[in-house]
Formats: structure tokens, sequence, C-alpha cells
């Protein structure tokens, strides 16, 4: 029985440095879950390679959506350009009943 507890001792006394180290190695594999996955650039030109190139990439499609706008514009302008010739109405005219007639000198007027 003095041999299982003073097994168990050594155990204990090992305990906390163990807690530690589990703690230290969750602690570093929690941080790596909350990055994106990325590769170290170990040569500081190379990561200034890619910041130019995605700057570069950025660039060229701000580009792209600002002529793809003007694009678009144009076409709209264009489309308000067209005129389109509207028919004329059909408006019903009112003739007018009245008849004149000339007795002589005078003209009598008879409308409806």
């Amino acid at each position: 029985m003095n041999k299982i507890f003073s097994h168990n001792g050594r155990v204990f006394a090992r305990r906390p440095a163990l807690i530690l180290a589990s703690a230290a190695l969750a602690t570093m594999v929690l941080a790596g879950l909350g990055l994106p996955a990325s590769a170290q650039v170990l040569n500081p030109a190379a990561k200034s390679n890619a910041l130019i190139q995605q700057n570069d990439l950025q660039t060229l499609q701000s580009r792209i959506q600002r002529q793809q706008f003007q694009q678009q514009q144009q076409q709209y302008r264009a489309q308000d350009r067209v005129i389109v010739q509207q028919p004329q109405p059909v408006v019903p005219q009112v003739r007018p009943s009245c008849q004149t007639q000339i007795i002589g000198t005078t003209a009598v007027s008879t409308c409806r």
C-alpha cells in the first residue's frame, strides 16, 4: 500500500508542471485556430513584393470597376437621349352645327 501512495506522490509533485504545460499548449492551439491559415514569409523582400502585388491587384480591380461603371452610365445616357416619337393623339373635333344663310344683304346664323 505504501508503494501505491509513494508512486502517487511523485505524480502529484509533477502535476502542476503538467497542468501548466497542458494549459500553454491549449492556449497556443486555440490562438492558432482563431487566425486564418497563412504561410510565414521569411524573406522581407518577398513580403514587400507580395504587398506590392496585392496593392497592384486592388488598383486594377478598382480601375476595372470604375470603367464598368462609366460604361453603364454611358449606356443609360444613350438610352435617355433616344427620342421616341409619340403618335399624335386622336382628338375628336366638334363640328359647328351652325348654318349661315344670307338673305339679301343680311347674314343669319342658325345654331342647333
